[in-house]
């Protein structure tokens, strides 16, 4: 009974996984597929804040402005390679 038990788990597990695979697939096909975290700010907030850096303004003082960590407005300036 174990036995038949253990192979059904097995045969739905693999069945769940297929599922799985083939909606990642059709989002990725869609371009909706996007892992990880969503972004604390939107577009026009980057801009702002990096408009705001430009001129001169703390990354403490910007990122208090839009509620976030000092480090989530540093990670928007670009790297600057020597």
């Amino acid at each position: 009974m174990l036995a038949v038990m253990g192979g059904m788990a097995e045969v739905e597990r693999e069945m769940i996984l297929t599922r799985t695979a083939e909606g990642k697939a059709r989002k990725t096909a869609r371009g909706e597929l996007r892992e990880g975290r969503p972004p604390k700010l939107n577009p026009a907030q980057r801009r702002e804040a990096l408009a705001r850096l430009d001129d001169g303004e703390t990354l403490v003082d910007v990122a208090r402005t839009f509620n976030v960590s000092h480090s989530t407005i540093q990670r928007l300036k670009p790297k600057v390679r020597p």
